[in-house]
Protein backbone atom coordinates (compact mmCIF):
# COMPACT_ATOMS: atom_id res chain seq x y z
CA UNK A 1 0.00 0.00 0.00
CA UNK A 2 1.29 3.68 -0.21
CA UNK A 3 1.00 5.97 2.37
CA UNK A 4 1.23 9.94 1.84
CA UNK A 5 2.95 11.59 4.90
CA UNK A 6 2.91 15.50 4.70
CA UNK A 7 5.67 16.80 6.93
CA UNK A 8 8.06 13.98 6.14
CA UNK A 9 10.85 16.72 6.57
CA UNK A 10 10.53 17.50 9.88
CA UNK A 11 11.53 15.77 13.15
CA UNK A 12 8.09 13.16 13.94
CA UNK A 13 7.51 13.26 10.11
CA UNK A 14 10.50 11.88 9.09
CA UNK A 15 10.88 9.30 12.00
CA UNK A 16 6.85 7.97 10.69
CA UNK A 17 8.56 7.74 7.37
CA UNK A 18 11.15 5.68 8.34
CA UNK A 19 9.20 3.37 10.28
CA UNK A 20 6.54 3.22 6.70
CA UNK A 21 9.73 2.15 4.87
CA UNK A 22 11.07 -0.83 7.49
CA UNK A 23 7.38 -1.81 7.08
CA UNK A 24 7.23 -2.03 3.66
CA UNK A 25 5.00 0.70 2.76
CA UNK A 26 5.86 2.49 -0.39
CA UNK A 27 5.92 6.31 0.87
CA UNK A 28 5.13 9.54 -1.01
CA UNK A 29 6.14 12.24 0.95
CA UNK A 30 4.62 16.13 0.40
CA UNK A 31 7.08 18.65 0.96
CA UNK A 32 7.09 23.00 0.03
CA UNK A 33 9.41 23.41 -2.88
CA UNK A 34 11.74 25.01 -0.42
CA UNK A 35 11.94 22.61 2.54
CA UNK A 36 14.99 21.26 3.60
CA UNK A 37 15.50 18.05 2.54
CA UNK A 38 18.35 16.62 5.27
CA UNK A 39 16.24 14.45 6.58
CA UNK A 40 14.39 12.79 3.56
CA UNK A 41 18.50 12.21 2.40
CA UNK A 42 19.11 8.70 1.39
CA UNK A 43 15.63 7.27 2.02
CA UNK A 44 13.85 5.54 -1.10
CA UNK A 45 10.39 7.80 -0.79
CA UNK A 46 8.62 9.78 -4.02
CA UNK A 47 8.67 13.53 -3.71
CA UNK A 48 5.14 15.24 -3.98
CA UNK A 49 5.60 18.95 -4.10
CA UNK A 50 2.50 20.60 -2.45
CA UNK A 51 1.41 23.56 0.06
CA UNK A 52 -1.25 23.06 2.37
CA UNK A 53 -2.64 26.61 1.32
CA UNK A 54 -2.93 25.28 -2.36
CA UNK A 55 -6.05 23.08 -3.21
CA UNK A 56 -5.32 21.78 -6.11
CA UNK A 57 -1.48 20.63 -4.81
CA UNK A 58 -3.42 18.60 -2.19
CA UNK A 59 -5.44 16.72 -5.23
CA UNK A 60 -2.53 15.77 -7.10
CA UNK A 61 -0.66 14.87 -3.78
CA UNK A 62 -3.08 12.74 -2.43
CA UNK A 63 -3.80 10.66 -5.74
CA UNK A 64 -3.34 7.15 -5.71
CA UNK A 65 -3.03 6.37 -2.68
CA UNK A 66 -3.89 4.51 0.13
CA UNK A 67 -2.86 6.12 3.42
CA UNK A 68 -2.72 9.64 4.74
CA UNK A 69 -0.53 10.43 7.71
CA UNK A 70 -1.35 14.17 7.93
CA UNK A 71 2.30 15.12 10.24
CA UNK A 72 2.56 18.59 9.37
CA UNK A 73 2.15 21.56 11.03
CA UNK A 74 3.37 24.83 11.68
CA UNK A 75 5.09 24.47 15.10
CA UNK A 76 6.41 27.99 16.49
CA UNK A 77 5.42 29.61 20.16
CA UNK A 78 6.37 32.94 18.46
CA UNK A 79 5.06 34.32 14.83
CA UNK A 80 4.72 37.30 13.55
CA UNK A 81 1.58 36.62 11.46
CA UNK A 82 -0.72 34.69 13.46
CA UNK A 83 -2.74 34.33 10.27
CA UNK A 84 -0.54 31.99 8.31
CA UNK A 85 -0.47 29.90 11.06
CA UNK A 86 -4.52 29.10 11.42
CA UNK A 87 -4.48 29.12 7.81
CA UNK A 88 -1.92 26.23 7.78
CA UNK A 89 -2.72 24.55 10.36
CA UNK A 90 -6.31 25.03 10.68
CA UNK A 91 -7.66 25.54 6.95
CA UNK A 92 -4.93 23.53 5.48
CA UNK A 93 -5.88 20.82 7.49
CA UNK A 94 -9.41 20.62 6.50
CA UNK A 95 -7.93 20.95 2.63
CA UNK A 96 -6.14 18.23 3.03
CA UNK A 97 -9.23 16.10 4.49
CA UNK A 98 -11.55 16.84 1.90
CA UNK A 99 -8.79 16.15 -0.63
CA UNK A 100 -7.79 12.68 0.85
CA UNK A 101 -11.96 11.43 1.04
CA UNK A 102 -12.75 12.97 -2.55
CA UNK A 103 -9.84 10.63 -3.08
CA UNK A 104 -11.19 7.65 -1.68
CA UNK A 105 -8.04 7.14 0.92
CA UNK A 106 -8.69 4.34 3.07
CA UNK A 107 -7.21 5.74 6.68
CA UNK A 108 -5.92 8.67 7.83
CA UNK A 109 -3.64 9.14 10.81
CA UNK A 110 -3.97 12.67 12.11
CA UNK A 111 -0.94 14.15 14.04
CA UNK A 112 -2.43 16.59 16.89
CA UNK A 113 -0.49 17.61 20.05
CA UNK A 114 -1.10 17.44 24.14
CA UNK A 115 -0.91 20.78 23.31
CA UNK A 116 -4.99 20.70 22.80
CA UNK A 117 -5.83 18.60 26.02
CA UNK A 118 -6.57 19.67 29.03
CA UNK A 119 -4.76 19.59 32.16
CA UNK A 120 -6.11 18.66 35.63
CA UNK A 121 -5.58 21.30 38.35
CA UNK A 122 -4.87 18.63 40.78
CA UNK A 123 -0.99 18.24 39.26
CA UNK A 124 -2.48 15.03 38.07
CA UNK A 125 -1.90 13.87 34.74
CA UNK A 126 -3.64 14.61 31.71
CA UNK A 127 -6.01 12.39 29.66
CA UNK A 128 -7.80 11.79 26.37
CA UNK A 129 -11.31 12.92 27.95
CA UNK A 130 -9.80 15.46 30.37
CA UNK A 131 -12.18 18.25 29.87
CA UNK A 132 -11.06 21.88 28.35
CA UNK A 133 -11.91 24.57 25.52
CA UNK A 134 -10.01 26.88 23.45
CA UNK A 135 -10.25 29.19 25.87
CA UNK A 136 -7.99 27.60 27.88
CA UNK A 137 -5.32 27.27 24.74
CA UNK A 138 -2.50 29.87 25.18
CA UNK A 139 -1.47 31.70 22.10
CA UNK A 140 -1.68 30.91 18.22
CA UNK A 141 -0.18 27.33 18.08
CA UNK A 142 -2.03 25.90 20.88
CA UNK A 143 -5.27 27.43 19.22
CA UNK A 144 -4.96 26.69 15.87
CA UNK A 145 -3.84 22.87 16.89
CA UNK A 146 -7.43 23.15 19.13
CA UNK A 147 -9.15 24.32 16.24
CA UNK A 148 -7.67 21.50 13.69
CA UNK A 149 -8.48 18.51 15.77
CA UNK A 150 -11.88 20.27 15.96
CA UNK A 151 -12.30 20.29 12.02
CA UNK A 152 -10.89 16.43 11.98
CA UNK A 153 -12.82 15.15 14.72
CA UNK A 154 -15.84 16.59 12.87
CA UNK A 155 -15.51 14.95 9.74
CA UNK A 156 -15.10 11.67 11.52
CA UNK A 157 -18.37 12.40 13.33
CA UNK A 158 -20.49 13.69 10.12
CA UNK A 159 -19.34 12.31 7.33
CA UNK A 160 -17.08 9.03 7.94
CA UNK A 161 -14.19 10.18 7.61
CA UNK A 162 -11.94 7.19 8.35
CA UNK A 163 -9.38 9.44 10.66
CA UNK A 164 -8.01 8.17 14.15
CA UNK A 165 -6.16 11.29 16.02
CA UNK A 166 -2.33 10.61 17.82
CA UNK A 167 -1.53 13.09 20.44
CA UNK A 168 2.06 13.16 20.73
CA UNK A 169 3.19 14.63 24.26
CA UNK A 170 7.10 16.14 23.81
CA UNK A 171 8.86 14.15 21.18
CA UNK A 172 12.53 14.08 21.82
CA UNK A 173 15.93 12.06 19.45
CA UNK A 174 17.52 12.02 16.75
CA UNK A 175 16.69 14.13 13.62
CA UNK A 176 15.50 17.54 14.85
CA UNK A 177 17.17 19.55 12.48
CA UNK A 178 15.03 22.48 13.05
CA UNK A 179 14.69 22.52 15.64
CA UNK A 180 11.95 22.34 17.35
CA UNK A 181 11.07 24.15 20.70
CA UNK A 182 11.60 21.21 22.87
CA UNK A 183 14.72 20.24 21.05
CA UNK A 184 15.90 23.67 21.49
CA UNK A 185 15.71 23.37 25.01
CA UNK A 186 18.20 20.18 24.70
CA UNK A 187 20.77 21.89 22.31
CA UNK A 188 20.47 25.06 24.88
CA UNK A 189 21.20 22.41 27.74
CA UNK A 190 23.92 20.72 25.80
CA UNK A 191 25.94 23.66 24.94
CA UNK A 192 25.50 25.46 28.93
CA UNK A 193 22.78 28.30 27.76
CA UNK A 194 20.46 27.59 30.00
CA UNK A 195 21.50 29.28 33.73
CA UNK A 196 18.47 28.94 35.67
CA UNK A 197 14.63 27.01 35.18
CA UNK A 198 11.11 27.43 36.20
CA UNK A 199 8.93 25.16 38.07
CA UNK A 200 7.24 23.24 35.15
CA UNK A 201 6.94 19.69 33.66
CA UNK A 202 6.36 18.03 30.37
CA UNK A 203 5.92 14.47 29.45
CA UNK A 204 9.13 13.16 27.75
CA UNK A 205 9.02 10.69 24.57
CA UNK A 206 11.08 9.06 22.34
CA UNK A 207 10.55 10.54 18.52
CA UNK A 208 10.97 6.55 16.98
CA UNK A 209 7.70 5.41 19.32
CA UNK A 210 5.76 8.29 18.52
CA UNK A 211 6.55 7.54 15.31
CA UNK A 212 5.33 3.30 16.42
CA UNK A 213 2.50 5.00 17.78
CA UNK A 214 1.50 6.53 14.36
CA UNK A 215 1.43 2.96 12.99
CA UNK A 216 -0.36 1.56 15.93
CA UNK A 217 -3.01 4.25 15.36
CA UNK A 218 -3.45 3.01 11.65
CA UNK A 219 -3.65 -0.81 12.07
CA UNK A 220 -5.58 -0.80 15.58
CA UNK A 221 -7.34 2.65 16.76
CA UNK A 222 -10.94 3.23 16.35
CA UNK A 223 -12.13 5.99 13.45
CA UNK A 224 -12.56 9.18 15.46
CA UNK A 225 -10.72 8.44 18.63
CA UNK A 226 -7.50 10.25 19.91
CA UNK A 227 -4.81 8.47 21.51
CA UNK A 228 -1.85 9.97 23.41
CA UNK A 229 1.45 9.26 22.39
CA UNK A 230 3.88 9.98 25.79
CA UNK A 231 5.90 7.96 28.11
CA UNK A 232 7.72 10.01 31.09
CA UNK A 233 6.50 12.29 32.95
CA UNK A 234 9.64 14.79 34.10
CA UNK A 235 10.34 18.23 35.91
CA UNK A 236 11.96 20.94 33.65
CA UNK A 237 14.69 20.44 36.59
CA UNK A 238 15.07 16.47 36.23
CA UNK A 239 15.44 16.94 32.44
CA UNK A 240 18.32 19.90 32.89
CA UNK A 241 19.85 17.79 35.14
CA UNK A 242 20.14 14.76 32.97
CA UNK A 243 21.31 16.45 30.18
CA UNK A 244 24.02 18.12 32.36
CA UNK A 245 25.20 14.62 33.75
CA UNK A 246 25.31 13.79 30.36
CA UNK A 247 27.46 16.39 29.28
CA UNK A 248 29.37 16.88 31.86
CA UNK A 249 27.91 20.41 32.71
CA UNK A 250 26.39 21.25 36.55
CA UNK A 251 23.15 21.64 36.10
CA UNK A 252 21.33 24.91 37.31
CA UNK A 253 20.41 25.60 40.15
CA UNK A 254 18.56 28.59 40.14
CA UNK A 255 14.73 28.10 39.99
CA UNK A 256 13.18 32.11 39.00
CA UNK A 257 9.39 32.74 39.32
CA UNK A 258 6.93 33.12 36.22
CA UNK A 259 6.81 37.03 36.76
CA UNK A 260 10.61 36.92 36.13
CA UNK A 261 10.20 34.95 32.74
CA UNK A 262 7.67 36.89 32.11
CA UNK A 263 9.46 39.89 31.98
CA UNK A 264 12.41 38.54 30.27
CA UNK A 265 9.75 37.46 27.52
CA UNK A 266 8.81 40.61 27.19
CA UNK A 267 12.19 42.06 26.61
CA UNK A 268 12.86 39.14 24.22
CA UNK A 269 9.70 39.70 21.90
CA UNK A 270 10.49 43.29 22.26
CA UNK A 271 14.38 42.83 20.83
CA UNK A 272 12.61 40.71 18.13
CA UNK A 273 10.81 43.14 16.92
CA UNK A 274 13.17 45.53 16.22
CA UNK A 275 16.05 42.63 15.24
CA UNK A 276 13.62 40.54 13.31
CA UNK A 277 14.79 37.15 15.08
CA UNK A 278 13.39 34.75 16.95
CA UNK A 279 13.07 35.38 20.30
CA UNK A 280 15.31 33.46 22.77
CA UNK A 281 12.60 33.13 25.25
CA UNK A 282 8.67 33.91 24.44
CA UNK A 283 5.85 35.38 26.30
CA UNK A 284 3.23 31.66 25.23
CA UNK A 285 6.09 29.70 26.59
CA UNK A 286 6.29 30.71 30.00
CA UNK A 287 2.97 31.23 30.21
CA UNK A 288 2.61 27.36 29.12
CA UNK A 289 5.15 27.02 31.69
CA UNK A 290 2.81 27.96 34.59
CA UNK A 291 0.92 24.09 34.21
CA UNK A 292 2.45 21.07 34.99
CA UNK A 293 2.01 19.40 31.84
CA UNK A 294 1.82 15.41 32.53
CA UNK A 295 0.05 12.52 30.58
CA UNK A 296 -1.00 9.56 31.10
CA UNK A 297 -0.75 7.34 27.86
CA UNK A 298 -2.85 4.34 29.12
CA UNK A 299 -5.47 3.98 26.59
CA UNK A 300 -2.77 3.80 23.73
CA UNK A 301 -1.40 0.93 25.57
CA UNK A 302 -4.59 -0.99 26.37
CA UNK A 303 -5.78 -0.31 23.29
CA UNK A 304 -2.97 -0.14 20.52
CA UNK A 305 -0.47 -2.20 22.60
CA UNK A 306 1.60 1.19 22.35
CA UNK A 307 5.24 0.15 24.96
CA UNK A 308 7.54 2.87 24.75
CA UNK A 309 10.63 3.47 26.53
CA UNK A 310 11.34 5.69 28.96
CA UNK A 311 11.66 9.51 28.39
CA UNK A 312 15.58 9.60 29.92
CA UNK A 313 16.17 7.00 27.11
CA UNK A 314 14.67 10.25 24.64
CA UNK A 315 16.65 12.71 26.51
CA UNK A 316 19.96 10.60 26.19
CA UNK A 317 19.16 9.81 22.44
CA UNK A 318 18.33 13.31 21.75
CA UNK A 319 21.87 14.64 23.61
CA UNK A 320 23.71 12.36 21.43
CA UNK A 321 22.55 13.52 18.68
CA UNK A 322 22.33 17.02 19.26
CA UNK A 323 26.51 16.42 20.18
CA UNK A 324 27.00 15.01 16.98
CA UNK A 325 24.88 17.52 14.59
CA UNK A 326 26.99 20.87 16.45
CA UNK A 327 30.33 19.27 15.63
CA UNK A 328 29.18 18.52 11.72
CA UNK A 329 28.31 22.07 11.68
CA UNK A 330 31.80 23.06 13.30
CA UNK A 331 33.38 21.18 10.83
Amino acid sequence: MKALVTGATGFVGAAVTRKLLAGGYEVRTMLRANSDRRNLANLDVELSVADLQDPASLVKAVRGTQLLFHVAADYRLWVPDQKAMYETNVEGTRRLMRAAMDAGVERIVYTSSVATLGIPANKQPGREETPTSIDNMVGPYKRSKFMAEEVVRHLANTEQCPVVIVNPSTPMGPGDVKPTPSGRIILDAVNGRIPAFVNTGLNIVHVDDVADGHLLALEKGRIGEHYILGSEDMSLEALLGQVAGLVGRRPPRVRIPHQLAMAVAHASEAWSGVSGREPQVTLDAVRMARKIMYFSSDKAKRELDYTPRSGQTAIAAAVAWFRDWDRAHAS
